[in-house]
């Protein structure tokens, strides 16, 4: 009790040196399995915590007005894990789907369910249940929660460049068509609203971006901010201070224009 309150008093602290909030974070939330294994939890138990916590972070960026969340949520490496671990993965990411549908926050807040990634690679009743979550909330635009399933990276540019020069061959487009704008339309699509990424979190003490999101982190220069905590022990706390280190960024930038 005594911890959780010093807990909140800081949180309130830190929230007074937050003077911009970014409107696109992607997270990478790493240590489940780390988790799992440290309160001797099966692996499964472990992701479910972790998609518990999901749920919460969602209610905190909704409560300091960041408008698109972009998670990691199963990458093109990530099917290199036993069948066991990829199928409970699924089953898991099925179920949540299905009740973001039906979930009256979401509808509430207006918030839009998008995913980027390797649809192809997805089992068919998974794909289903995206598309039916992306659906019941199409017409919303208050909020975006972005989920990374199939993604990796490289694989995002290879294919978007595969697309495009298979338009050149077609006589669909000329070389002289392709800009930035063009080539992000064949990375997400046209129906989907991705907007660089102002900072990412990665949890689980890992101090990498393992390629996620390269176009719109990479290519935009985005902060980084990564912690210790494994993502089911990710607190408010921990979101703020990152945020903080995204808003300290951008003053020490105004800092520089104003001197030029």
């Amino acid at each position: 009790m005594i911890r959780g309150l010093i807990e909140h008093v800081y949180e309130y602290l830190i929230s007074k040196q937050v003077t911009h909030i970014p409107q696109h974070i992607a997270i990478i939330q790493d240590g489940n399995r780390r988790y799992a294994k440290k309160k001797g939890l099966a692996t499964a138990s472990g992701h479910r915590a972790g998609a518990d916590r999901t749920e919460e972070v969602l209610e905190w960026a909704q409560e300091l007005g960041i408008r698109h969340i972009t998670l990691y949520t199963f990458s093109t490496e990530n099917f290199s894990r036993s069948d066991e671990e990829v199928q409970n993965l699924f089953t898991l990411f099925k179920e949540k789907l299905s009740r973001i549908s039906i979930d009256e926050r979401v509808h509430k807040y207006g918030i839009r369910i998008q995913m980027i990634g390797d649809r192809d690679m997805l089992p068919e009743d998974l794909r289903g249940a995206v598309e039916q979550a992306e659906a019941a909330t199409a017409h919303y635009d208050n909020f975006y929660l972005n989920m990374a399933l199939a993604y990796g990276g490289r694989n995002e540019m290879l294919r978007a460049t595969s697309k495009i020069l298979n338009d050149i061959k077609n006589n669909k487009i000329k070389k002289e068509d392709i800009t930035p704008d063009l080539f992000e339309e064949n990375l997400y699509g046209k129906n989907v609203t991705l907007p660089p990424v102002d900072l990412i979190i990665r949890t689980g003490n890992e101090c990498r971006t393992s390629n996620f999101l390269p176009w719109l982190a990479n290519g935009h220069e985005s902060a980084v901010y990564f912690c210790a905590p494994y993502w089911p022990m990710f607190r408010k706390l921990d979101m703020l201070r990152a945020i903080r280190v995204y808003s300290e960024r951008q003053d020490m930038k105004k800092k520089r224009n104003c001197r030029t």
